[in-house]
């Protein structure tokens, strides 16, 4: 009866070795693809997850990092020309950030490269939303 507990546990740390292995993968594709765009990998995160209008603390949410770091992110590609940050129409405290149009045509080409020999590409899209379905159950908070 104590072999049962000890399995989960082994079929958990393998579960969470695969999962940590995969999030490495596609680190490593991004910042590559991210390089070859003259960005950084945190650049090329949130350019990845600017996928409409936001504030600061939803990109920081999407980019997994704090809003200091995602406020340092932000500040260089504004410098860069590629994101602008306007009133938020629901909020005068804060901010919207909006890509420039030079800021949507390069997350568009980052998008394409990225699809480039990704890390999921072994996965059938049948498999793909399976894997999103799965991942998403499993990052629910515990109520």
């Amino acid at each position: 009866m104590t072999a049962e507990p000890e399995t989960r546990t082994e079929a958990d740390r393998q579960l969470c070795g695969l999962v940590n292995g995969l999030a490495k993968q596609i680190e490593a594709h991004l910042r590559v693809r991210a390089a070859t765009l003259g960005l950084t990998a945190s650049q090329g995160v949130a350019l990845r997850e600017l996928t409409r209008p936001m504030t600061l603390r939803e990109l920081a949410d999407r980019m997994s990092c704090e809003p200091s770091n995602a406020t340092f992110v932000a500040d260089r590609l504004e410098e860069q020309g590629y994101l602008e940050r306007h009133p938020h129409p629901g909020n005068r405290r804060a901010k919207q950030l909006i890509l420039t149009p030079e800021g949507a045509e390069l997350r568009e080409r980052l998008l394409g490269l990225l699809s480039q020999d990704s890390p999921l590409a072994p996965l059938s899209s049948e498999e793909q939303d399976v894997l999103q379905r799965l991942l998403a159950r499993a990052l629910i908070p515990s109520r």
